[in-house]
């Protein structure tokens, strides 16, 4: 199988490249090495990725139509796209609003449209996010729920990628598999999302904000349940099913909703230090909790999470102190940079 990755030097894009390439498939890398956050650790994700022999890596950007179309041309026969390139961050997205259109809805479309020009392509599975549940407040959140209120510009830019992959698989037959991520963590994590900032303030006796006053609760998703449930999607593409298009939606999440405390005491046990804890009010943007509804995935996919916070953070911290211990955190840009 030949797979064309977006967003390869990210935190899930990495990931799903080596278990790609783990289970023989060719292997066509694309990212646009964006610095919002340092792209030290995103090459050091490369330099993981680099050597192999059926892994080729360009540096393009998803919304420029003629690199995109260079890059596909070269690496024909693709027989699967995996779009995971995004501009990503809730909270940034209220400071810088333009990089989110730019990325999430004109890269989307110019993705789709390279996409079903592409002989032989089978499917088009690309990342959406449980933002686009907006304010909604019944739990769980399942995919049958309204989505047409986001409570961020980054929700709001991932749910048209979503409506506008479901116009190309309208007009055009093409097989579209939305995924819905709910909070992912684990090794080669992102520097500005909770884990690794919580992490690193620990390790580095820094207070950590704890926003919502820590009356918080987050769907926790270990990364390698992420990957089993992108790659089991990837194998599954839709069928046309009367007058529905090849066009589904589904949540990869771990099911259960966890206090943020609780995440944070897990944490303290892994490390072996104790937080200081800065409370603060609630975030413009942000949501009180999320937490997965599985079923369809579990239905159509065999989507089963194994892996609690328990198990979770303690391999997440094995990673960092290694990776800390190894490269150091000040050379390889491990501290997020502001974003207001």
């Amino acid at each position: 199988m030949s797979v064309l990755v977006t967003g390869a030097a990210g935190f899930i894009g990495f990931h799903i490249c080596r278990a790609l390439l783990a289970r023989g498939a060719r292997v066509v890398g694309l990212d646009n090495l964006s610095d919002y956050y340092d792209t030290r650790l995103k090459r050091a994700r490369l330099a993981e990725l680099d050597g192999r022999s059926r892994f080729a890596f360009h540096h393009a950007d998803v919304s420029d139509q003629a690199a995109v179309a260079a890059v596909i041309a070269e690496a024909q026969p693709v027989e699967a796209i995996v779009h995971l390139a995004a501009q990503a961050g809730v909270r940034h997205s209220l400071v810088n609003p333009l990089p989110y259109v730019q990325t999430n809805v004109a890269g989307q479309v110019v993705m789709l449209e390279a996409a079903r020009r592409m002989e032989g392509l089978r499917h088009f599975v690309y990342a959406s996010s449980s933002s686009v549940y907006g304010g909604n407040t019944e739990l769980p959140f399942a995919v049958e729920q309204r989505s047409d209120r986001p409570v961020s510009l980054y929700a709001a830019t991932k749910r048209a990628g979503e409506l506008v992959a479901y116009t190309y698989s309208h007009l055009f037959d093409l097989p579209t598999t939305g995924l819905r991520f709910f909070t992912v963590y684990g090794p080669w994590g992102r520097p500005d999302m909770a884990p690794m900032l919580f992490a690193e303030a620990i390790l580095e006796g820094r207070p950590i904000r704890v926003f919502n006053h820590g009356r918080m609760r987050r769907d926790f998703t270990y990364i390698d349940d992420v990957v089993a449930g992108v790659l089991a999607a990837l194998d599954r593409p839709p069928a046309r099913i009367g007058a529905e298009p090849p066009w589904r939606l589904y949540n990869l999440g771990n099911s259960r909703s966890e206090d943020l405390r609780d995440f944070i005491e897990v944490m303290e046990r892994a490390l072996g230090r104790k937080a200081a804890w800065d409370l603060q009010p609630m975030q413009p943007g942000d949501v009180v909790a999320t937490a997965a509804d599985l079923s369809a995935s579990e239905r159509d996919l065999g989507f089963r999470p194994t892996t609690p916070i328990e198990e979770g953070v303690p391999r997440f911290v094995e990673w960092l102190l290694a990776y800390r211990e190894g490269q150091g955190a000040q050379n390889l840009g491990l501290t997020a940079p502001p974003v207001g």
